[in-house]
C-alpha cells in the first residue's frame, strides 16, 4: 500500500490545497494531511483549529486523514510509513521555495517528493492571501472551503473586516500615513 504525506501550516485550508490532496489520492492509496509548525510564521488559528479545518475540507475524500506533525516532517513520514511527500506547485516561485526542503527530506529520511501542478484556475489563491482578502471584508467564496470561510469571519476582528473608515487617517510628522 502507498502512502504519501501532504504537508503544510495550512492557515487556513483552500481550496487548492483540497485540490492537492484530491489529486495525491488518485495517485496513492492513502493520503495524511499532515499540518505542520512553522516557526518563522505568525498564524491566525491554533493547531487544534487547523487540523479541525483540514479535517472538514476533506472529509469527503476517501483514503484521507489528517494528523498534526509534532516535529521534523522527515521524522513524520518515516513514522508513518509514507513512500512520498506531494506538494502543490503554482509557478516556478513555489519550486524555488520547495526544492531544499524536498532534498533536505530525502537526505534526512529517503522519502521522495512529488510535485503536483496546481489548478491554473487556483494558482492565485495563498493561505496569506486569502487571510489579507479576509482582514479587509473581502469575499473569500471560491478560495476556501464553507467552514474556513466561518472561521475566519469569526477569528477576525469586526474592526479589521469593516474595510477602511470613512474619513482618512491624519498625516503623521513625518509625512506618513
Amino acid at each position: 500500500m502507498s502512502l504519501a504525506v501532504c504537508p503544510g501550516s495550512y492557515d487556513p485550508v483552500t481550496l487548492g490545497h483540497v485540490d492537492v490532496v484530491r489529486r495525491a489520492r488518485a495517485l496513492f492509496d492513502e493520503v495524511v494531511v499532515a499540518v505542520a509548525h512553522n516557526p518563522a510564521k505568525r498564524y491566525l488559528f491554533d493547531a487544534d483549529t487547523r487540523v479541525r479545518l483540514a479535517e472538514e475540507a476533506t472529509g469527503d475524500l476517501d483514503g484521507v486523514r489528517v494528523a498534526l506533525v509534532p516535529g521534523l516532517l522527515a521524522r513524520f513520514c518515516t513514522e508513518v510509513g509514507a513512500t512520498a511527500v506531494v506538494k502543490g506547485l503554482r509557478g516556478a516561485a513555489d519550486f524555488d521555495a520547495e526544492l531544499a526542503m524536498a532534498l533536505m527530506n530525502r537526505h534526512l529520511s529517503g522519502v521522495e517528493t512529488v510535485f503536483v501542478l496546481g489548478d491554473p484556475a487556483l494558482a492565485h489563491v495563498a493561505s496569506s492571501l486569502v487571510k489579507d482578502v479576509a482582514r479587509h471584508g473581502g469575499d473569500v467564496t471560491g478560495l476556501v472551503p464553507t467552514a474556513v470561510a466561518a472561521a475566519l469571519r469569526q477569528a477576525l476582528p469586526a474592526a479589521h473586516r469593516a474595510g477602511p473608515p470613512d474619513q482618512a487617517l491624519p498625516a503623521d510628522p513625518e509625512g506618513e500615513r
